[in-house]
């Protein structure tokens, strides 16, 4: 598979909504979270910014998934700003691509870390997971 030059980057954007926030996070009302951006989201917005980078090199049929994620969470976003991630391709190890990604909002960087990716087939993929549960 052809890959992306070493350096290569994309971005993703959001603007923190009530559902993005760490209290949001779990169904279950004796959990307590603060009302700040979860980390959990911040992880997708990196893995969203890493996938666009491959998009273009991926074949009919294939995605890229997310299997190994090492990030830190640094600082606290509240509700309403814009919040960009951006990955920056590394190169492969193996079959995995791998990316530095940060996270900044409009104060500053808000994590940093390294995320790796796999080109699969999306049918492939399903399949596999529904004969997991039988």
């Amino acid at each position: 598979m052809p890959e992306p030059e070493a350096g290569a980057s994309a971005q993703a954007r959001l603007v923190v909504e009530a559902l993005d926030l760490a209290n949001a996070l779990s169904p279950d009302a004796r959990d307590t979270f603060p009302e700040v951006f979860a980390t959990a989201r911040m992880v997708a917005l990196m893995e969203i910014a890493s996938s666009r980078v491959l998009l273009p090199f991926l074949n009919p049929g294939e995605l890229s998934v997310g299997v190994m994620v090492n990030v830190a969470h640094t600082a606290a976003t509240p509700l309403g700003a814009m919040v960009t991630a951006t990955a920056r391709f590394l190169g492969r190890e193996g079959k995995l691509f791998v990316f530095e990604v940060v996270a900044a909002d409009p104060g500053g960087e808000i994590g940093r870390g390294t995320h790796k990716r796999a080109v699969v087939g999306s049918e492939r993929l399903v399949s596999g997971a529904k004969r997991r549960m039988g």
